[in-house]
This record gives C-alpha cells, sequence and structure tokens, in this order.
C-alpha cells in the first residue's frame, strides 16, 4: 500500500491525529476520527496489542499502523516528533502511563502549545479508583445506569459494552475533542480533554435523572415509562420465537397499532387495564411470524419493527436502502456515520496490522530516519 496524507474525503480532512494504541473506545474514537476525515497515525507496539483480529478488527480501520517500542528513547522522540506536526493526541492508558513514558500532556504541550491531548479512561484522571482496573459492566454499575437495565426484575441485563465503552466512553471523547479543537482555532492554545466513562454514561442517562427528579423512577426494573413497565413500549415473541418490538408511546401511535392488531382492547390510561392489555397483546402477537408482523406494520406509526439479529440487519430493506452497512475487502461494516451533504466520508483503507505502515507513514508524516529507526529496533516494519 502507498500511504499519502490527506487521502480523506470527510469534514474532517487536513486534521491530524496521534492514536497512542489501546483497546475499546479509545480505537473507536479513532475510527470515527478517521471515518470523518482525518489524518490518524496509529502507534502500536510491536506485536499488536491484546487482540489480533486482523483485517476483521473494524475499530482499526481507515488508518495506517507504525510499530514504536516506546520503552526506547528513540521511538518515545519520534512520537514527540510526530505531535509537532500535529492537531490531536488520542492515548487510552491507565492515569500516569504516558507521564511515565515520556508523552504527557505537559511535555506534547510543550513541544505544540496547539495540541488537542485526549484521554480515555474508565474513572477519569482523578478520584479514588482513577488508577484501579475497570470495564465497561463497572463503569456503567456505578452511575446509576445498569441498576435500571432489563424487564427481569430479579436482575439487571447489561447492554455488552456498547453503553459505557462507547456510548459514554469515545463518542464523549470524540465529542471533547473536536470542541477542544474548534477553540484552540481561535485562542491559539491547546488542552487536555479528560473523557471518563462514568462522566459520559452519567451525562448520557440525563433524561433518567430528569425522571429521578419528577418522582416517576419506582428505582424498580420494569416499572417505568421507557423500560418494559407499560404493555405499550415492551417486546413481544412471535410465532416463529422471534420477537418485535413495540414503542407506541404517543395517543396517535398507540391507536396504529390497535388499528393494526386486530384486537379490541380497553383504556390504556387507566393502569388497572396495563395486565389485560399485556396479556392480549402477548397472545395476539404470537398468532403470526415475525416476518408476518413485519409487513402488517411496514410503512405504518404504529411504531413496531422486527428484532433482527446482525448478522442479518444489512439486508433489511430500509438499511439496505440508505446503505448503513457496506463491503469492503470483503467484510461487512457499519458505514462512516453521521452523513454530510458536502464533505462526504468514504472508507479509505481496511484495519492495518501492527506495524505494516511504519516506514511509509512515519515517512509521510515526515520523520526523515526512518530506516535508522528500524535497524535500532526503535521502530519494526512487519
Amino acid at each position: 500500500m502507498t500511504y499519502e496524507l490527506g487521502q480523506g474525503t470527510g469534514p474532517l480532512r487536513g486534521v491530524k491525529v496521534v492514536e497512542v494504541a489501546g483497546i475499546g473506545p479509545g480505537p473507536h474514537a479513532c475510527m470515527l476520527l478517521a471515518d470523518l476525515g482525518a489524518d490518524v497515525i496509529r502507534v502500536d507496539r510491536p506485536g499488536g496489542g491484546m487482540f489480533a483480529g486482523g483485517r476483521a478488527d473494524l475499530l482499526n480501520r481507515g488508518r495506517p499502523s507504525v510499530a514504536l517500542d516506546l520503552k526506547q528513547p528513540a521511538a518515545v522522540e519520534t512520537v514527540l516528533r510526530l505531535v509537532e506536526g500535529a492537531d490531536v493526541l488520542v492515548e487510552g492508558l491507565r492515569p500516569g502511563a504516558t507521564e511515565r513514558l515520556g508523552l504527557g500532556p505537559d511535555v506534547c504541550l510543550a513541544r505544540n502549545p496547539r495540541l488537542v491531548y485526549g484521554r480515555m479512561t474508565g474513572w477519569g484522571q482523578d478520584g479514588p479508583w482513577a488508577e484501579v482496573a475497570g470495564h465497561d459492566m463497572n463503569y456503567i454499575a456505578i452511575t446509576g445506569a445498569l441498576h435500571g437495565l432489563g424487564q427481569d426484575r430479579d436482575r439487571p441485563h447489561f447492554p455488552s459494552n456498547l453503553l459505557g465503552d462507547f456510548g459514554g466512553g469515545s463518542t464523549y471523547l470524540v465529542i471533547g475533542v473536536l470542541a477542544a479543537l474548534l477553540e484552540s482555532r481561535t485562542s491559539g492554545q491547546g488542552q487536555v480533554v479528560d473523557a471518563a466513562i462514568v462522566d459520559g454514561t452519567a451525562h448520557l442517562n440525563t433524561i433518567a435523572s430528569s425522571f429521578v427528579a419528577m418522582g416517576l423512577d419506582s428505582g424498580r426494573r420494569a416499572g417505568g415509562l421507557l423500560d418494559g413497565g407499560t404493555p405499550w413500549y415492551d417486546l413481544y415473541e412471535t410465532a416463529d420465537g422471534e420477537h418485535v418490538s413495540v414503542g407506541a408511546l404517543e395517543p396517535q401511535f398507540w391507536a396504529a397499532l390497535v388499528e393494526r392488531i386486530g384486537v379490541e382492547l380497553p383504556d390504556r390510561d387507566d393502569p388497572a387495564n396495563h395486565a389485560t392489555i399485556r396479556g392480549a397483546l402477548t397472545r395476539r402477537f404470537r398468532e403470526k411470524t415475525q416476518a408476518e408482523w413485519a409487513e402488517v406494520f411496514d410503512g405504518t406509526d404504529a411504531c413496531v419493527a422486527p428484532v433482527v439479529p446482525l448478522a442479518e440487519a444489512p439486508r433489511h430493506p430500509h438499511l439496505a436502502a440508505r446503505e448503513t452497512f457496506v463491503e469492503r475487502d470483503g467484510v461487512t461494516q457499519p458505514a462512516p456515520a453521521p452523513r454530510f451533504s458536502r464533505t462526504s466520508p468514504s472508507l479509505d483503507a481496511p484495519p492495518a496490522l501492527p506495524g505494516e505502515h511504519t516506514r511509509e507513514a512515519l515517512t509521510a508524516w515526515g520523520i526523515e530516519d526512518v530506516d535508522a529507526l528500524i535497524d535500532s529496533g526503535a521502530a519494526v516494519q512487519t
């Protein structure tokens, strides 16, 4: 592959990002930035990290990988030289780790005062748990988000690692980086963005805090408006063992559902009728297959949609029409999002193997002595 700067087509074209490789939300944030057109250079450790997904590791798409042994001063100096020409640095190590490497915010901002230094952690850069280990489930557990998840009143259900790592994590890191980048264009000064999953998850869950403040949160799972506590916002099994989602919150949407469902239902505004309504819907949805119900409700305002496995999602007519999923190098994957009317993003490169582009990417970023770095072992070309 021939690597050149400025190949992105999205609105961040021309923005240069140095990524100190981590796992989970950090790579997802940098994938987002690369999808949107930024030139991201991923600094991997020789041999790669915890996961070895190769071309299937979609979080690594859209950017080259250079392998640098950051235990060697020459490799650390190489990263600092990359920082001198960058707009953003993103790292997802434990608090204090980049400082110990000689790549902390003070050192990097001294090299480049306009740099936006994005830090992605679970607990944040300070606080009593800042330096302890954790994962998505732990972060969303203490913010109040996990407690209410699921329709089983005996125990909560966790949504894979979507809510913490990517909802409260990488999404908020990207928001923070872009906001700081915009501010730096006017002030001429960079700054540190402390993106903690606990902070982002709490912020993401603001509507639940509103329900608490309004006295609408009973503290019991499946007891509220949006968690299966009402029969018009829940999942129902179909005749073939699949499920449909019902989200007919507003009265007009409920009326559309009642019209299509074909059974008489009592007044839903009377809580005494909720059990009767739920029972009637449960029985009725079990009379047809998921595909049959999808046809019944297709194009209506009843707010009913089939629950589709991920492997089948790209073939759903609406997602297929929008090309929400695309195929690149034989791998079906989500297309860049969101969409832009003038600077449309594109997928420029498949996921890179660690160190695959060390020589050409460092050269493109202006590092002149790459062969010497490789000969010394400070850099590795795979």
